[in-house]
């Protein structure tokens, strides 16, 4: 099997034309070519005028050698690599405990996915609920301003990322192809094929809930176990005078005990409460930067024509994004983050008089508006020092001051962006109806932000419309605060993935500061799990 890449089409290209411009690039004859494959296809956006789809192809030929000599050189012909996954270990039979996994967001149940599959039969605990039911909670909050602490957008299966618009892409490099592995169990567990090979993979909420299931499902048919509203009280740890710990165990907030010795932390960037825990405990810990900023929406039709002109609604191409950087004369830099097309704002917030904004989309991306997060770099130095846990008291003060601004009913406090520019207070929509339920409050936001992030944002703005026209348009519609960007701290790990003083614990994914996303939060999942399983192996 070969791989062939840069085959570039026309967007509206006939079917025939994909296996005719392989037969031309490889020389072929037509009985020589025997099958292909797409392995990724991507949108070249780069002229409007002529935007075309550039591909890559898993190709089976006639005398396939014969074929790399003719083109030897040629770097976008080589034989397909191995993109297998292969288990690193597999559970040997009377081992004396059996592993944990905190959390159930991608994170933990890529980590019990793959500890049961190797046949590790994990423990699973969940303080929030299942996603279904999780799900009613979090619309509890959206339609009747009714928030669970323990079951909304940031806690219960599926993790935060059921509630976005499922992006299943970054940037990490993976030789050892986790990140293949996830989306292929991905696919077996309900998604469609295409996320496999289309460049901006993505999901879409109501297809995760399903797909979350499955896994669950999975996981529990190869001996592993789900518990759901099993908050960890605590970590037991043994640790000698230097400081430095093992794990026994866990206690649940009701009380029961589970003897463990290894145990996966993957409890998302927003379990404030246990990071204190750990922090009291002695587990190292460390602020890290994160950031902060607001959503802003706009027509999606307006950046479906900036980004692809005369070509804007075509079914291929779908709901356009973007992707934004300006560095402020403050020293500081204003980025687009998360954004969703054709998507909605969604109340996210986890803690009682706090104020929170995310994005999501379904799969269709069909819907009127389209969103991103606008936020600021902050750092710890700088903007929260003092101690580790500051970068949480920091998220919350400003939560509390748009709970404050948006009326104190969780309604969100929203400005449009004419106003927020000219320093005035807003006091009714215009062009742009806002999505976030349970609804806005028309006001400043500069009451709900740092002073410094309201300098850079109103430089940002005018700067980003300069790249998309329209961008700064009046009517845009701003709504706060986006502070969940990321972990405001870091539980550090050696390259055994342990906890620097704490051996047995496995801080992971996003809340531990190892992810961004469901992708590589999925990534950091299983290479914790086989870490959890080679250290098992050894000790048994």
């Amino acid at each position: 099997m070969l791989r062939l890449t840069e085959v570039k089409l026309p967007l509206d290209h006939p079917e025939g034309a994909i296996r005719a411009a392989i037969r031309e690039r490889l020389g072929l004859a037509d009985d020589q070519l025997i099958a292909y494959a797409i392995f990724r296809r991507s949108v070249d956006a780069r002229k409007k005028s002529a935007i075309a789809l550039i591909y890559a192809f898993d190709v089976e030929v006639r005398d396939e050698a014969a074929v790399l000599r003719r083109l030897q050189g040629d770097r976008h012909v080589a034989p397909r690599p191995d993109s297998a996954y292969r288990f690193v270990a597999k559970a040997p039979p009377g081992l004396p405990a059996r592993p944990v996994v905190i959390g159930t967001g991608p994170c933990g149940m890529f980590a019990g996915l793959v500890l049961a599959q190797m046949g590790f039969r994990p423990i699973l605990l969940e303080r929030g609920k299942a996603v279904r039911e999780r799900t009613q909670d979090t619309w509890g909050l959206w339609r009747r301003s009714q928030l669970n602490p323990e079951s909304n957008v940031q806690f219960g299966e599926g993790g935060a990322g059921t509630f976005s618009d499922g992006k299943l892409y970054s940037q990490i490099k993976d030789p050892q192809h986790h990140g293949r592995k996830v989306l292929e169990e991905f696919v077996k567990a309900g998604a469609p094929a295409e996320i496999l090979y289309v460049n901006k993979p993505h999901i879409g909420t109501f297809r995760l809930v399903g797909m979350v299931e499955e896994m669950r499902a999975n996981i529990v048919a190869l001996g592993g176990e789900v518990h759901f509203g099993c908050k960890v009280e605590t970590i037991e740890i043994d640790r000698d005078a230097g400081g430095n710990g093992q794990v026994r165990g866990v206690m649940l907030a009701g009380g029961e005990r589970i003897v463990a010795d290894h145990v996966v932390l993957a409890v998302g960037h927003s379990a404030r409460d246990t990071f204190h825990m750990l922090f009291e405990r002695g587990v190292y810990i460390e602020a890290k930067p994160f950031s902060i900023g607001v959503r802003i929406e706009h027509p999606q039709s307006l950046i479906d024509r900036a980004r692809f002109g005369k070509f804007a609604g075509h079914p291929i191409l779908g709901a356009a994004d973007y992707k934004l950087v300006h560095h402020c004369a403050n020293g500081r830099a204003a980025y687009s983050f998360c954004m969703c097309p054709g998507g909605t704002v969604v109340a996210a917030t986890s803690e009682i008089g706090c104020v929170v904004t995310n994005g999501m989309s379904q799969y269709s991306r069909n819907e009127r508006n389209a969103n991103s997060g606008i936020v600021v770099g902050i750092t710890p130095e700088i903007d929260y020092p003092g101690q580790p846990l500051a970068g949480i008291d920091f998220q919350r003060y400003w939560e509390a001051k748009a709970f404050e601004a948006g009326g104190s009913t969780y309604a969100a406090p929203a400005q449009r962006v004419g106003d927020f520019l000219k320093g005035r207070p807003s006091v009714a929509a215009g062009e742009v109806e806002p999505s976030y339920k349970p609804g806005v409050h028309w006001t400043d936001l500069s009451r709900c932000l740092p002073s410094f992030v309201v300098a850079a944002l109103r430089e940002a703005l005018p700067a980003f419309d300069r790249q998309i026209r329209g961008f700064a348009m009046e009517d845009a519609v701003l709504t706060g605060v986006e502070t969940r960007t990321s972990s405001p701290i870091r539980i550090k790990r050696g390259e055994d993935f342990q906890s620097l003083n704490t051996r047995g614990l496995y801080p992971a994914g996003e809340g531990a500061g190892y992810a961004g996303g469901i992708l590589s939060a999925g990534v950091d999942g299983i290479k914790v799990a086989e870490a959890v399983a080679l250290s098992m192996v050894s000790a048994a």
